[in-house]
């Protein structure tokens, strides 16, 4: 069997490796994640220093290694120099390749992932650089796309609990509609007031019936009799209102099923930060741990609202 291979991928990670490596991690089409070493890439005369770098795509010969594989040949295909240029574009890059890390696989082929990534760190580097609204609106977009891919998408066209269509109301200033993380998406909140409310009368209705049995007469229950089924009651769960959203919102979030973003009258940025956050939430919450990169999309919004105001 062949000690090399060829690959083509986009770099994801690197990590400092000794006094002049690299270990790179790259998304391949062909066999999924790959953490390989680029020797040398830190000497400054380095032809993999370049072609290290972040959301680079080169064409790659590597040989197999016991621990790690190693980086002999580099050909640049593609980069994203508009990513570097703007502090939130970035942000947004590597935002979206925190998800990427967390959801690929290893020794599999992910040419949809791979696919799906490249296309929104292009639509992000095509961004006008004054459009602050635009990265959010564009990383929620990749976002939600990335949980579509995983089969994790939350839920917003219909309520989790009913299954009824819900329609943003955009004549009611005060409508409101649930977003529930544990439930998995959009939650009606009347339909959740009338569970709430079942859920106390039945609670009370079992304490009114309740008693103590004395320790000289205790209850001991009967056993079933033979022949007989047992009744089982599944109650529906009451589910965590983890934020409420705003018909613009509720709109918004239902337009990022659609493959492009279009601009929607009377969108705020004020709307898109609250549909990231929904988003950055849920998504911790499928992948079990913290989006680092987000911090510092917090700081740069935060730094280009107080610039604007």
């Amino acid at each position: 069997m062949s000690r090399t291979y060829k690959a083509t991928g986009i770099n994801l990670k690197t990590q400092v490796l000794g006094e002049s490596d690299k270990i790179v991690t790259i998304l391949t089409p062909e066999f999924g994640l790959i953490r390989a070493v680029a020797p040398g890439a830190r000497k400054h005369n380095s032809s993999l220093g370049g072609r290290s770098g972040m959301f680079v795509v080169n064409e790659l010969l590597i040989a197999k290694g016991r621990s790690l594989d190693k980086i002999t040949q580099a050909q640049t295909l593609k980069t994203y120099p508009g990513l570097a240029k703007d502090l939130g574009k970035l942000a947004g890059g590597q935002y979206l390749a925190e998800i990427v890390l967390c959801q690929a696989l290893s020794e599999q082929p992910q040419e949809e992932l791979y696919e799906l990534f490249n296309e929104h760190l292009h639509r992000l580097e095509a961004l006008s650089s004054a459009n602050a609204s635009g990265v959010l609106a564009h990383l929620a977009h990749g976002v939600f796309h990335l949980l579509a891919l995983a089969g994790v998408t939350p839920q917003v066209q219909v309520c989790c609990l009913s299954g009824h269509t819900l329609k943003p109301n955009f004549t009611d200033p005060n409508w409101q509609v649930g977003f529930s993380i544990p439930a998995g998406g959009m939650v009606c909140l009347e339909a959740w007031e009338r569970l709430r409310r079942e859920g106390k009368k039945e609670r009370g209705i079992q304490r009114n019936s309740s008693f103590s049995p004395s320790p000289n007469h205790p209850i001991i229950p009967s056993p079933p009799k033979p022949g007989s089924q047992t009744v089982v009651v599944h109650r529906q769960e009451i589910p965590v209102i983890s934020s409420r959203l705003g018909a613009m919102e509720l709109a918004l979030l239902q337009h990022l099923s659609q493959p492009e973003i279009m601009q929607i009258d009377g969108a705020r940025d004020h709307d898109w930060l609250s549909i990231e956050q929904i988003l950055r939430q849920y998504a911790q919450y499928q992948l079990g741990r913290p989006i680092r990169s987000a911090t510092l999309i917090d700081s740069y919004f935060a730094a280009n609202h107080d610039a604007t105001v």
